[in-house]
């Protein structure tokens, strides 16, 4: 899973190969019907939105405190797939290690992003 998602070829294709049981549900149950009524990016970034939110939801049940930093990380993780498709982002002939590199920053970069307006 996780050689597969950091040498995937875009930020799509990295969720597509991270947590594929998970991304099934989300797909199923949030993702197909707000797409019925919604454009497809405004669904996959409400997607998103709602996955960090569970996980958030998850968080603070462990916690015992109110804590939101998924919810707002998993709306920039989604901004990234959005903008990496309207670039028509491909890194298929890069090497594993600069896909896995540019994944990396790209989840640091929106966690960073997540936490500075948690502040």
């Amino acid at each position: 899973m996780l050689h597969r998602s950091l040498g995937a070829s875009s930020f799509a294709r990295f969720w597509r190969f991270w947590n594929p049981i998970w991304g099934y549900y989300l797909g199923r149950y949030f993702y197909r019907p707000l797409d019925l009524w919604q454009p497809q990016p405004l669904a996959l970034l409400l997607t998103f939105v709602i996955s960090g939110a569970l996980h958030d939801l998850a968080t603070m049940a462990v916690r015992g405190s109110v804590t939101f930093l998924f919810t707002p990380w998993f709306f920039f993780l989604a901004v990234g797939v959005l903008v990496g498709e309207a670039l028509r982002m491909d890194l298929t002939v890069r090497p594993w290690w600069v896909r896995a590199a540019t994944h990396l920053t790209y989840l640091g970069v929106c966690l960073g992003l997540a936490w500075l307006i948690r502040l």
